[in-house]
Parts: structure tokens; sequence; C-alpha cells
């Protein structure tokens, strides 16, 4: 994890208007691209974060999710309806790293 983390400050240092154009963008869609309500938007990414095993995203996505009101009961759910999709493994994959933030 680590790795990633210093990876990601290395391109926001040495790319930052790059980073700065790509945030603004996935602000822009998160804030203005539809009707869904904050806590469904949080939701799901937490899903596409745990289908595609991206554990910085889904840590992420699941700390915004709880400040925004989102329940320990709705991320858990949010997380298992990925299995039927994308595979028990990478379900189980971000269960646990859900419980990792408990």
């Amino acid at each position: 994890m680590r790795d990633k983390q210093k990876n990601f400050k290395y391109f926001k240092e040495r790319h930052g208007e790059i980073f700065d154009a790509y945030e603004n963008f996935g602000h822009l869609l998160h804030e203005k691209g539809g009707p869904l309500d904050e806590k469904t938007r949080w939701l799901i990414k937490i899903a596409i974060s745990a289908a595609s095993q991206y554990e910085y995203a889904l840590q992420t996505h699941i700390e915004k999710a709880m400040a925004v009101g989102c329940t320990k009961e709705e991320i858990e759910h949010a997380i298992l309806l990925v299995a039927p999709s994308v595979g028990f493994p990478k379900a189980m994959s971000a269960l646990m790293v859900y419980r990792k933030t408990e």
C-alpha cells in the first residue's frame, strides 16, 4: 500500500496540472454527473473499487461513504453485491479491506 501512496505523491508533484484536471473531472462527475444522491454514489464507488480490487480507492471510498452517513450494513451490502458479477474471492478480499477500516 505504501508504494502506491508514494507513487501517487510522485505523480501529483511531477504532474500537478494533469492531476488537478483529473481530480476536477472526477469531482464534476460525482457532483453533477446525474441524479443519484451522495450516499448512493459512494456505495457505487465502493462496489466498483471492490470489483477492480483497488484497495486504496476502496479504503478511501469507504471512509467517504461513512462520512456522508452510509451505515456499516449498507457498505457491507455494496461489497457483497460484487460477488455474483465478478466473483466470490474479489468480494471476500474487499470485505477484508472493509473490516480493517472498522
